[in-house]
């Protein structure tokens, strides 16, 4: 009996690499899962590039309306100019590797599932640089201009009242972001013709989607309902969830004898068998490495949520997400890798708030 002749799906022309025409499918679903997964893109002032390391993001300031005394010179205003740099970071990556062996025994398309796992991974990376930058702007007591206003912050008992607690109150995390957009009128950020948005994590999301003063749960686009749960603004601030923000943790450097709360370059394990990972520690698959660039690094053990818009801070995108797939011979196995090439920093520090517990 003969053995049979097997046309491989994945093979080119009869010869080579099994699986190589499999790698398309792969790439295109890597791109799919990022665009779902992130949630604060385009939520700043993008800037693509191309051939440099850094953008320039000029500023100028207001010009003065006086009245005028007949028969003096108009000689016009010294207009008050500045520029923000905002630089790139090293090259951001994910990585698998499939032995081919291993993929030819396998029940399952083990490529759909890492290409998921890829595309989720590189937007929280991505959704991370910008809530960390926004906590940053947020903080920044450096004027743009002299008399523009910085960044500032909405503290519960302190701004709102004496009693009360955005990590347990939904009806205070909704007067925190009404004040917070409060301040950023005060301070001339146009929010009436500007999109203006506030992310939280799911705790303090689903506080403001179950407090009696979310009327979005009855009345949102003739969709909402008693039984549907429905959270999009908040005074016509779009209301974001993500798990990315690190809220709540000390993003800094970790050192067992000074800083033993410190993320970056952690290495304790997540708290088995619990919703919260011990202290100093995040859930698996979502560690802070040591070369974690220091304009990132803050203590935001006390943040829970920011109100901004995108004025705020400044995203480079000098390659945006792309797949390799390369067969290794000598391993017999593809490596695949995801990976993009971005930076953040600081722009207009008055367009966003910081809220924060006591």
């Amino acid at each position: 009996m003969a053995d049979a002749n097997v046309s491989h799906l994945g093979q080119i022309q009869g010869s080579g690499a099994l699986d190589a025409l499999w790698l398309t499918i792969f790439a295109g679903e890597v791109l799919t899962a990022f665009e779902i997964a992130v949630k604060l893109k385009d939520k700043v002032r993008t800037r693509s590039i191309s051939g440099a390391k850094s953008a320039q993001f000029p500023a100028t300031f207001r010009v003065n309306t006086r009245y005028h005394t007949p028969g003096t010179e108009i000689l016009g205003q010294d207009v008050q100019a500045n520029q923000v740099l905002v630089t790139l970071d090293d090259l951001v990556v994910s990585d698998t590797f499939v032995a081919e062996i291993e993929e030819l025994k396998n029940q399952y398309d083990v490529r759909s599932i890492y290409a998921m796992e890829h595309g989720r991974s590189q937007a929280l990376f991505y959704d991370r640089v910008i809530s960390n930058t926004l906590v940053a702007s947020a903080r920044n007591t450096t004027e743009l201009f002299t008399g523009d206003g910085a960044g500032s912050s909405v503290t519960d008992q302190s701004d709102v009242s004496g009693t009360a607690d955005f990590t347990a109150s939904g009806a205070d995390l909704i007067s925190g972001v009404n004040l917070a957009k409060q301040k950023l009128d005060i301070n001339q950020v146009p929010v009436e013709t500007l999109p203006v948005y506030a992310v939280f994590k799911p705790v303090q999301w689903y506080l403001v989607a179950n407090s009696d003063k979310n009327i979005n749960r009855f009345y949102n686009d003739g969709n909402a309902s008693l039984q549907r749960q429905a959270l999009r603004t908040v005074s016509d601030i779009e209301i974001i969830k993500s798990i990315a923000p690190l809220f709540g943790y000390n993003v800094t450097t970790y050192d067992s004898g000074t800083n033993a709360t410190g993320i970056v370059a952690s290495s304790d394990p997540p708290n088995p068998g619990t919703n919260c990972p011990a202290a100093g520690s995040l859930p698996y698959g979502q560690a802070i490495q040591a070369n974690y660039p220091s304009k990132y690094q803050s203590d935001q053990t006390k943040t829970v949520g920011l109100v901004w818009v995108e004025a705020a801070a400044a995203m480079l995108n000098l390659k945006g997400i792309t797949m390799e797939s390369v067969w290794d011979p000598r391993r017999q196995g593809t490596l695949m890798i995801a990976k993009q090439a971005i930076g953040a920093g600081l722009l207009r520090s008055k367009c966003v708030v910081e809220l924060k517990k006591h």
